[in-house]
């Protein structure tokens, strides 16, 4: 008979440090997404093109600093003063995931009205390359999948 620990998934870690935030929590039941989370066989395979593409901006004279990676920080905690500072979205649940000048929004909103503007609003934050919205409506079923609880 196999253990239960067979059947259990890899566990999940955010490798990279990506910064990864919740600037949203008003829909109560709103699954968490994965973010930047990752098994150890997922982080391997996306190391090589994470400096390729890290790197590539600076090469292609789009970036000032040696590495896009090296830009979120910085655009996660202006994002976060900006999310606490604005009543915008306050009838959301979102998460941000700031990746190399890319911030990924997830989670759930009540309506696509209440979602207009996000993108505008997260990309007036600077050196914000990119913004990719994946959200639900109310709490239905999610397109990504639920982080477990460790």
């Amino acid at each position: 008979m196999a253990s239960a620990a067979a059947f259990a998934s890899p566990p999940l870690k955010n490798w990279f440090g990506d910064p990864f935030f919740q600037a949203r929590g008003r829909i109560a039941g709103c699954p968490m997404p994965r973010g930047p989370f990752a098994t150890e066989a997922e982080m391997k395979q996306q190391a090589h093109s994470r400096i390729e593409r890290g790197t590539s901006c600076w090469l292609a004279g789009q970036c000032a600093k040696p590495n896009a990676y090296l830009y979120d920080a910085d655009i996660a905690a202006d994002l976060r003063r900006r999310f606490a500072h604005s009543r915008r979205f306050s009838d959301a649940s979102l998460w941000l995931t700031v990746q190399r000048r890319f911030v990924y929004v997830e989670g759930c909103i009540r309506s696509w009205r209440a979602a207009a503007g996000m993108e505008a609003f997260i990309k007036r934050t600077p050196n914000v390359q990119l913004v990719v919205a994946n959200l639900i409506v109310g709490v239905g079923k999610p397109n990504y999948p639920a982080m477990p609880t460790q």
